[in-house]
């Protein structure tokens, strides 16, 4: 059984015949921008929630989670993110406030990956991002959170048919560095 459904896993396809060219030297300076562009080609592309991204953290044994959310926006703070502090993200931030965000999208053979420590933002603007929610009743919620990513490592990964992935990743010294697998 065991061999039969590793056979079945491997022969899933695994990306689309047309994948998107991406030549890291051509890539901005600022990892924002280029995330704001290949953000532009999912939606272009048909890609549905490209917004969605997994969340990772981990309690205080070091134990990780994930979970998939909605990225909030990225601004001078990092890339926000909200939940309810009592919920085990919220409350595993508390402990642990270090986390990553992972997006994928399929269609392009595409994944950022963000990481770095996680800050609270403001009661007001954690206040404003609960009335902004979709389902919103008009009811507060003293326990929403709106919290921020500050980057220390971002990572955009280009999928190829050769297999050669390329990894174009910015560190914490700004200075990006690309490597083909």
């Amino acid at each position: 059984m065991s061999d039969a459904f590793r056979s079945q896993l491997r022969a899933l396809p695994d990306f689309p015949a047309d994948l998107p060219d991406f030549d890291p030297t051509t890539a901005p300076a600022d990892p924002v921008a280029l995330f704001r562009q290949w953000l532009d080609e999912a939606l272009a592309a048909g890609v549905l929630q490209p917004h969605a991204c997994s969340l990772a953290t981990a309690d205080g044994r070091g134990q990780p989670s994930s979970r998939m959310l909605i990225l909030k926006n990225i601004d001078d703070d990092g890339w926000h993110f909200a939940t309810s502090r009592t919920s085990r993200k919220g409350r595993e931030l508390s402990v642990t406030p270090n986390a990553a965000l992972n997006f994928y999208w399929p269609q392009q053979g595409r994944q950022v990956r963000v990481a770095g420590p996680v800050v609270e933002l403001s009661a007001e603007a954690s206040a404003a991002d609960w009335q902004a929610r979709p389902a919103n009743d008009g009811s507060v919620n003293p326990d929403w959170q709106l919290y921020a990513i500050q980057p220390v490592e971002i990572e955009f990964w280009q999928a190829r048919h050769d297999r050669r992935h390329i990894r174009h990743r910015y560190g914490p010294d700004g200075i990006p560095l690309t490597r083909v697998y």
